[in-house]
């Protein structure tokens, strides 16, 4: 099982840098690079953050995708 998520198309619709959303949240530029890519997984925390940010519940960012879909 994956997590899919929409970072990238909610940074693009916000106007937001990697690097500004990553100051916004508490991370740094790679974590976001990492989780553009789909190859890392969030904590709760982080998720929440993101969240916040976006003025989005979790679930509307991030979805879980079975393997081979």
């Amino acid at each position: 099982m994956a997590i899919k998520n929409r970072v990238k198309e909610l940074r693009a619709r916000d106007g937001l840098t990697q690097g500004e959303l990553a100051k916004k949240i508490g991370v740094t530029r790679q974590t976001i690079v990492s989780l553009e890519k789909g190859s890392y997984t969030p904590s709760l925390l982080l998720a929440l953050n993101i969240a916040e940010v976006f003025g989005e519940s979790v679930e509307a960012i991030f979805t879980k995708e079975e393997e081979g879909q």
